[in-house]
């Protein structure tokens, strides 16, 4: 079995430095990153550097959710890196996610790139569908 690639585009009415620092400062975050409209929020720590880690804990009906991250390249406004582990991924077991910013003038348009391991293709959908609620948050969360 081949690991799945997602693949999303937006474009956002927001300068790239703004979208790119909503990804790293715990304030935006917490509106956007892995939040669910019936869920509430218990836990938003980002260390933001190379090596940093994040920890986002969104209690759902069913349950805590959490979603770990460790970045790997952080090149404010353009280019962002991390490994990506959520529930039931054990610790240790991570994928790689990509946030690719190009500035457009005031604008920019992101490209998130969520490579996958082959042992969770049954989740491709779900990530999919988890990945596009996050995009159009994150324009919620920056005042679009």
């Amino acid at each position: 079995m081949s690991a799945p690639v997602i693949t999303l585009t937006r474009d956002y009415a927001a300068p790239a430095e703004r979208v790119f620092d909503a990804w790293l400062n715990p304030e935006d975050a917490r509106r956007f990153l892995f939040a669910t409209p019936e869920g509430e929020m218990q836990t938003v720590e980002i260390d933001p550097r190379v090596g940093g880690r994040a920890l986002i804990v969104e209690r759902r009906a069913s349950g805590d959710a959490r979603h770990r991250m460790e970045f790997e390249v952080i090149d404010r406004p353009t280019r962002l890196v991390f490994r990506f582990a959520a529930d039931p991924s054990a610790e240790g077991e991570w994928t790689r996610v990509s946030i690719a910013i190009e500035p457009k003038g005031g604008r920019c348009t992101l490209t998130l790139t969520h490579e996958m391991d082959p042992e969770w293709a049954a989740y491709e959908e779900q990530t999919r569908k988890g990945w596009t609620m996050v995009l159009a948050s994150l324009a919620r969360a920056i005042g679009e």
